[in-house]
C-alpha cells in the first residue's frame, strides 16, 4: 500500500488531521507515566509511605475525585463561552499549560510530601480534563463526517504509541539510572525525572495543534449578536441547551451512557497500579504490563475503527463493554502475575476503541456550531459520574470488592447505549446546521 493511501485509510492525509491526532500522542505521557504507572507507586512508596495502607488508598482516590469535580464545574460554561467568543484554542492552551506545569512540579517532591503531591497531581488532572473539552470539540471541525470514527481511533492508536514510548523511557531511566547519570544518593531522582520528561513531552507535541488547526468559525444563535458580554451569553446558551435536551435525545442518552460505562473504564485505568500493588504484584511487572497495554492498543484501536465502519460505532462500543465485564471478573479473582498479565492484555485490546468511538459517535450527534458547549456538558456529566468510580474504590472494604462492583458500570452503561437512535440523532444535528446557515 502506498504512503498516501495508508494515510488516507488512517484519516491522516491532511496536515490538520495529523496535528489533531498528535495531541493524543502528547497527553498520553501524563496518563501512562503519571496517572497509571509511576506516580501511584511513587505516591504509595515515597510520598505517603508513612501513612496507613487504607489511608494511602483513600487519599489518592480523593485527590482524583476532587480534581474531576473541579473540571466538571468549569467545563460546560467554558465550552459555551468558547463557542460564542471563538476561543477554543486559547482555552485549550490555558489548560495544557496548567497540566504541563503541574506535572513538571512533581519533579520537586520529596519523601513525605504527600499533601503537595496530591495538589499537583489534582491540578495536572484538571489541566488534562479541561484540555480535552476543547480538543474533542475540534474533532468535527477538522474531520469530515465519514472520517470521524477513523480519525478518533487513529488518534487513540497514536496516543498509545506516544504514551508507550514515553513510559518506556521513564521505566528505562528508573531501572537503569546510571545510563542517565541518575544513580546518586537520591533514589527518587529517576522517577521524578520521569515526571519532568512527561511534562516536556506533553508540551512539545501539543504545539502542532496551535500551528496547523484553525480556530473554528463562530456562529450566532437567532437571539445573539457580536459585542455582547461573552460570559452572559455563555450562561444563556447553556441554560437554553439544558432546556432543549429533549430535542437532542440521542446526544443526551449517549452522554448518560458514556458517563456510566466510562466511569468504570476510568477507574480501571487510574487504580490499576494501586490495585496491583495491594495484591502483591511486583512494581516492575506492573510497569511492564502497563507498557505492553500501550503497544497492544495501537493495532487494536485502529481495528476498532475498521470494525465501526462495518457494524457501526455503537455496536463496536457494545462489543468492547462486553470484554470489560470479563476484565472485571478476571481482576476480582486475581492472585498471580499471570492473571495480572491477562487482565492487562484484555484492557489493551478494548480501551482505546471504546473511548475513541464514544468520542466520534457523540461528535456526530451534536451540531458543529455548539460542539464545545456540548463537549463541555459531556465532560461535566462524565466528571461528576467519574467521581463515583474512584469513590467506590476508596470507600470499599477491599480492592477486590471495588473491582467487582465495576461490572455494574459496564452493564448499565451498555444498556443505555443500546437505546441511542444514532441515525435520528445525526439527522437532527445536520438539520440544526442547515437551519442556522439558512
Amino acid at each position: 500500500m502506498t504512503r498516501p493511501k495508508l494515510l488516507e485509510r488512517l484519516a491522516l492525509h491532511r496536515p490538520e488531521l495529523r496535528a489533531w491526532a498528535l495531541y493524543d500522542w502528547a497527553n498520553s505521557a501524563l496518563f501512562t507515566v503519571v496517572i497509571t504507572a509511576v506516580f501511584p507507586v511513587f505516591y504509595a512508596k515515597v510520598l505517603a509511605a508513612d501513612l496507613d495502607p487504607d489511608l494511602r488508598r483513600s487519599t489518592f482516590g480523593w485527590a482524583t475525585t476532587f480534581s474531576l469535580l473541579v473540571a466538571a464545574v468549569l467545563s460546560p460554561l467554558l465550552g459555551a463561552l468558547a463557542d460564542y467568543a471563538r476561543i477554543k484554542k486559547k482555552l485549550f492552551g490555558a489548560f495544557v499549560a496548567l497540566g504541563v506545569l503541574s506535572t513538571a512540579g512533581l519533579f520537586f517532591l520529596r519523601p513525605g510530601d504527600w499533601e503537595l503531591g496530591r495538589v499537583l497531581f489534582g491540578l495536572a488532572n484538571v489541566g488534562a480534563a479541561g484540555s480535552f473539552v476543547f480538543y474533542d470539540a475540534l474533532l468535527s471541525h477538522v474531520a469530515r463526517e465519514d472520517e470521524l470514527d477513523q480519525l478518533s481511533t487513529t488518534g487513540y492508536a497514536v496516543g498509545y504509541l506516544g504514551g508507550g514510548l514515553c513510559l518506556a523511557l521513564a521505566v528505562f531511566m528508573i531501572q537503569q539510572p546510571a545510563l542517565f547519570g541518575l544513580d546518586g544518593e537520591d533514589e527518587t531522582l529517576p522517577a521524578r525525572t520521569g515526571f519532568l520528561v512527561a511534562a516536556l513531552w506533553w508540551a512539545l507535541f501539543s504545539i502542532p495543534v496551535f500551528v496547523r488547526v484553525s480556530e473554528p468559525p463562530g456562529a450566532l444563535e437567532a437571539d445573539e449578536r457580536r459585542g455582547l458580554n461573552p460570559v452572559r451569553v455563555a450562561f444563556t446558551r447553556l441554560s437554553e441547551t439544558l432546556r432543549e435536551l429533549r430535542r437532542w435525545r440521542a446526544a443526551f442518552l449517549m452522554m448518560v451512557a458514556f458517563l456510566v460505562y466510562n466511569d468504570g473504564i476510568g477507574t480501571v485505568i487510574r487504580m490499576a497500579a494501586l490495585f496491583g500493588e495491594q495484591n502483591g504484584i511486583p512494581t516492575d511487572t506492573m510497569r511492564l504490563a502497563i507498557l505492553v497495554v500501550q503497544f497492544v492498543g495501537i493495532p487494536c484501536a485502529i481495528l476498532f475503527g475498521r470494525l465501526a465502519a462495518r457494524i457501526g460505532a455503537k455496536a463496536a462500543v457494545l462489543v468492547a463493554l462486553g470484554v470489560y465485564v470479563v476484565i472485571a471478573v478476571v481482576a476480582h479473582g486475581m492472585n498471580t502475575e499471570r492473571e495480572f498479565w491477562i487482565m492487562a492484555v484484555l484492557v489493551g485490546t478494548v480501551q482505546g476503541g471504546a473511548q475513541a468511538l464514544s468520542r466520534s459517535l457523540f461528535s456526530s450527534l451534536v451540531p458543529k456550531h455548539k460542539s464545545a458547549e456540548f463537549f463541555g456538558l459531556f465532560s461535566t456529566l462524565e466528571k461528576f459520574a467519574g467521581v463515583v468510580g474512584p469513590a467506590v474504590f476508596s470507600a470499599s472494604a477491599s480492592s477486590g470488592a471495588a473491582i467487582l462492583a465495576l461490572i455494574g458500570f459496564f452493564v448499565v452503561g451498555g444498556a443505555i447505549l443500546a437505546c441511542v437512535n444514532v441515525q435520528q440523532g445525526q439527522a437532527l444535528a445536520r438539520e440544526a446546521e442547515r437551519e442556522l446557515h439558512s
